[in-house]
């Protein structure tokens, strides 16, 4: 009965659709004759008709579908030459696809539950009909499980790692609407080319300040302005998420480690991934809920994006006590494994950092591990300068205002025009204090500086921070004209793109400043004039400690009095085995440790030593043939500083700043009056060394050609120089001294 009842419905389902295409080949086949009465034309006359009509929609389809690949295009046409003026490298290009690119998706395991492998193995009837799913464990598998210890199927909702940039935008208030478009166009290019963004918006409110009733109509106005410049790209969307974060009440505030106690949290996780799976840019403005009582406060967006930086590297900040530490750790896991953050990107209308070691103005490169320190007394030294300065104007103007006599309507108007308070006869002249500065530049670089360092120490060595302009972030949003850039006369780069492709700065960190900026016969050559053309632009590393033996700190390079004062390869303080891996690696050849010791030991000047031996130089005190090796006046005056080994390590070639922070450290720290050395004329690192000398020359009938960073060479010195590098013999184990 139950069979012939299915039948009958099928039966009747299909009579109805035979009855519907009737009655639609009918409709078509219906037409108006030329007097106006309706009628049925023939056969041939409705296809006829019929394929005149698919003809006009057809051609219109593709009309439609010619304008929008011409749009397409266009788009497309413009975005790949904004990445095209990054002038990335073939290895930074293939860098850039190793890291971006998905990783393979490891085989589902074989199913272990018994009732869905005897479902899946259950044997057919004779009639081809596996009745499986009406008989047997049907019942069972679908009807629900209670396990004592339920397996996590965790992997299956991971899917792709994201790969993130943190980006705070500072005083957007006080940027226009084509400088904000910029911005959104840049953020929405950097998520087409695989890097989302979660924007935070600082806008210079200070919690601990007089409260403004209007800081969170103020917040979220600028917030909504980031959307909407994201949003008008048409590529990307952006969506103003305000109630992640959360703000510990000062009773329950946890320790992050030893350091400071941590006031921010996320509080709803969710919140902000379920937009950035999606490709949406999630824009957060500085505010956040208290745990209790759920009342909206300003907040720091430092505090924030360390909030958010802790919640996207999978980091502990508060756990219940009672809950299982494996669960715990297996949930940060995943969490590591959805995320990258890759790099932290602060727009500050100040830009990068500044020190007074570089005519531009600004570190272009920062290696937090060695130069954070010196980088922050460089911008206190700055502050206490200035406030000493306004201390003393402050005490000029109380003093003069009470010689005087002033009456108190006048007092009271010297107060708020300069910012002094009233003077009375009971009190003394004020401390200094920095919020008497009359430029507040320094105190904002200082928290970038900390924010930074702060952030770079949560994540992995290959994670980055860039601190730039919006402004600069925005030239590929603004139509600007040619401007020269980096080297000789290249165009101008967003430094944001070709960051992502290069995981450099815009220019190298070593490069002498005649070789930036635009060309002498546009700009001259005065520094100044050429230091106002870079960009200020700053890229920072975790970075690598830097270990120069003997440090030039305590006492400057010199040659020499006796033998006895150099150093030697086989000093304690010295790895010699790893050194000398670093050697082999660097130049893919073996050397010979015996011969080089015998040549080296008696004229080392000096070792450099990057992280873990990554890179490293060793320097030389070399004397020229024919001048007495005695230790005289005359003798040390003729010695030659002699870079006789550069090496970085393949691994760590073109990337993360080596080669740079040694090279930078001779220059700059070990022998500021110049160096020589030569290498091979097929050397590839050739280009690289050009950048950085002062001179080359090609010594002749042999394969080598000499550079040097001295100034103002004179002619003996450049005979010495050049007797000293033909007349070293190499020490490698296979003997070839004579080049190919």
């Amino acid at each position: 009965m139950i069979l012939q009842n299915i039948a009958w419905k099928k039966s009747k389902g299909v009579a109805g659709h035979n009855v519907q295409c009737w009655a639609k080949r009918r409709r078509h086949i219906e037409a108006f004759h030329e007097d106006g009465k309706r009628g049925f034309a023939t056969e041939r006359l409705s296809a006829s008709q019929l394929r005149e009509e698919m003809a006009k929609e057809h051609v219109k389809d593709l009309s439609n579908k010619q304008k929008a690949r011409q749009e397409a295009r266009a788009v497309d046409k413009d975005f790949f030459m904004s990445v095209l003026n990054s002038s990335a490298t073939k290895r930074d290009a293939k860098a850039y696809i190793q890291r971006f690119t998905p990783a393979k998706e490891s085989p589902k395991p074989p199913t272990t539950n018994p009732a869905a492998t005897e479902q899946r193995t259950q044997p057919s009837q004779g009639n081809g009909v596996n009745l499986g799913g009406f008989y047997g464990p049907a019942s069972v598998v679908g009807s629900p499980q209670f396990l004592q210890h339920p397996h996590k199927q965790t992997s299956s909702l991971v899917g792709p790692r994201l790969h993130v940039a943190l980006v705070k935008i500072r005083a957007p208030q006080t940027l226009d609407d084509d400088t904000l478009n910029g911005v959104g166009r840049t953020l929405s290019q950097l998520a087409r080319l695989g890097l989302l963004s979660v924007v935070v918006v600082d806008c210079n409110r200070v919690p601990e300040s007089t409260p403004d009733p209007t800081w969170r109509s103020v917040a979220t106005a600028q917030a909504n302005r980031i959307v909407a410049a994201i949003d008008s790209e048409g590529v990307t969307e952006a969506r103003l998420v305000d109630n992640v974060i959360g703000v510990y009440e000062d009773s329950e505030k946890p320790r992050y480690g030893a350091h400071t106690p941590v006031t921010t949290h996320v509080t709803l996780r969710e919140l902000m991934m379920t937009p950035l799976r999606r490709g949406v840019i999630p824009v957060i403005p500085s505010l956040g809920y208290t745990d209790i009582t759920q009342t909206a406060v300003p907040i720091l967006a430092s505090d924030a994006v360390l909030a958010l930086t802790r919640e996207l590297a999978g980091l502990p900040t508060q756990t219940c006590p009672d809950e299982n530490p494996e669960e715990v750790r297996e949930r940060l896991q995943t969490r590591r494994a959805q995320v990258s953050l890759d790099r932290i990107i602060i727009l500050d209308p100040l830009g990068g950092i500044p020190t007074s070691n570089r005519p531009n103005g600004y570190h272009v490169f920062l290696n937090m591990e060695q130069e954070f320190e010196p980088a922050k007394k460089d911008l206190l030294k700055g502050v206490e300068k200035n406030t000493a300065e306004a201390s003393l104007q402050g005490q000029f103007k109380q003093n003069h205002v009470s010689d005087l006599g002033l009456s108190n309507p006048f007092s009271r108007f010297v107060e708020t025009e300069f910012g002094c308070p009233k003077p009375t006869p009971q009190t003394a002249a004020p401390e200094p204090d920095a919020t008497m500065t009359p430029k507040p530049e320094n105190k904002y670089h200082l928290q970038n500086l900390e924010l930074v360092r702060s952030v770079l120490s949560m994540l992995p060595p290959s994670s980055s921070a860039l601190l730039t302009t919006p402004d600069e972030a925005a030239n590929a949003g603004k139509k600007t004209p040619f401007r020269a850039g980096g080297v000789g006369t290249r165009r101008h780069r967003n430094p944001l793109i070709h960051n992502l492709l290069t995981d450099k700065p815009g220019f190298s960190s070593s490069l002498p400043m005649g070789r930036l900026g635009q060309t002498k016969p546009m700009m001259g050559d005065d520094p100044s004039t050429l230091a106002a053309s870079i960009t200020p632009t700053t890229f920072a590393k975790h970075g690598m400690h830097i270990t120069i033996f003997p440090d030039p700190k305590l006492a400057p390079w010199e040659p020499p009095l006796s033998e006895k004062q150099h150093i030697k390869l086989t000093d304690s303080y010295i790895d010699l085995p790893r050194l000398v891996h670093l050697i082999n690696d660097s130049f893919g050849r073996t050397l010979d440790v015996k011969e080089y010791l015998k040549r080296v030991n008696g004229r080392i000047a000096g070792v450099i030593i990057a992280g873990e031996y990554e890179g490293g130089a060793l320097l030389t005190w070399e004397t020229p043939p024919g001048v007495p090796d005695d230790g005289s006046p005359e003798s040390r005056a003729r010695m030659v500083p002699y870079l006789d080994k550069f090496a970085v390590l393949k691994k760590s070639q073109g990337s993360g700043g080596v080669a740079d922070a040694v090279f930078t450290a001779m220059v700059r720290d070990c022998f500021p009056n110049g160096v020589v050395w030569r290498s091979r004329s097929t050397n590839v690192v050739n280009k690289w060394y050009f950048e950085r000398s002062r001179g080359t020359w090609q010594l002749t009938n042999t394969g080598w050609t000499m550079f040097w960073t001295t100034r103002d060479m004179d002619k003996q010195t450049f005979l010495d120089y050049e007797a000293v590098c033909r007349g070293i013999e190499p020490s490698w184990a296979d003997g070839k001294s004579i080049l190919d």
